[in-house]
């Protein structure tokens, strides 16, 4: 989604249409006669707290700030009233329209870096999304070494990427070394009748050291392997990665929120899980 590096996302459409008619947009990769999966929980977060509590400071770090690289106009806290528990057993991340800290906008990203970092595995969560011109909400992983290695050598895999003026489409992708930003390596699913933000949806990869998969209520829409990247790309994908969410204003990808745009709007996280490989 935007790994904070100093990147930028210009011209992601474009190129997607590029490569769809190059006949490479790798739309749908879902092999059904692939074996199915026994997995473990290994991690989770239910969100289970009284409306208006932060999210777990044993699970989640806030990345407090402002752009991180692609233009975005919100400015991401650390306060409840942009990230906290409702009550209800879910997770609220919410887009204003306020000025602060130099910015119109307030929104928040909650990460799990330190705390819960994996290689492979299940990654899930069921959200009910925000909707809106501008409106650009995410759930994605970063790898772990990002600190050292820098982006987009780390790798990213974005699980759940959303641009609120389309609500009926979500993607997914992966970055790495000579497939990032605008060339993103990236698969659309799109969904007809309700948009995604008029109620929950499971967005999940299933990682294994050979291949990332991408689903939505369980539906296999992606599926990308090392092999399709040898011998010509750098497969980043093999070592621990970190957890986050966010809702981010404007930006390259989305562009600014407009006369159309309502707020506040909310991202409602019922809960993130992790699975391994069951012995």
């Amino acid at each position: 989604m935007k790994a904070g590096a100093g990147r930028s996302r210009v011209g992601l459409l474009p190129a997607l249409l590029a490569r769809a008619a190059l006949g490479v947009l790798p739309a749908c990769r879902h092999d059904p006669t692939a074996p199915e999966q026994a997995w473990a929980l290994v991690w989770q977060d239910e969100f289970d707290g009284p409306a208006g509590q932060l999210p777990s400071n044993t699970r989640w770090r806030f990345d407090v700030g402002t752009d991180w690289g692609n233009a975005q106009l919100e400015y991401d806290t650390n306060r409840a009233t942009n990230a906290s528990t409702d009550g209800n057993g879910n997770l609220t991340i919410v887009a204003r329209k306020e000025a602060y800290q130099g910015r119109s906008y307030t929104s928040a990203r909650i990460n799990t870096r330190g705390y819960f970092e994996r290689a492979y595995g299940r990654f899930e969560a069921r959200i009910k999304l925000p909707v809106g011109q501008g409106i650009w909400p995410a759930f994605w992983l970063l790898g772990a070494d990002q600190a050292t290695v820098g982006w987009p050598a780390c790798g990213e895999i974005d699980i759940m990427e959303f641009r609120g003026q389309h609500p009926n489409i979500v993607t997914g992708s992966l970055h790495g070394p000579g497939y990032s930003g605008g060339s993103a390596w990236t698969g659309n699913f799109e969904r007809t009748g309700a948009g995604f933000h008029e109620d929950f949806h499971i967005f999940a990869i299933e990682w294994t050291p050979d291949r990332i998969t991408w689903l939505v209520d369980g539906q296999a829409y992606q599926r990308v392997t090392r092999e399709e990247f040898a011998p010509s790309r750098d497969w980043v994908f093999d070592h621990p990665f970190y957890i986050i969410l966010n809702v981010a204003v404007g930006g390259n990808y989305v562009g600014p929120p407009d006369a159309t745009t309502v707020f506040p709007q909310t991202m409602t996280v019922d809960y993130v899980r992790v699975y391994g490989l069951a012995p």
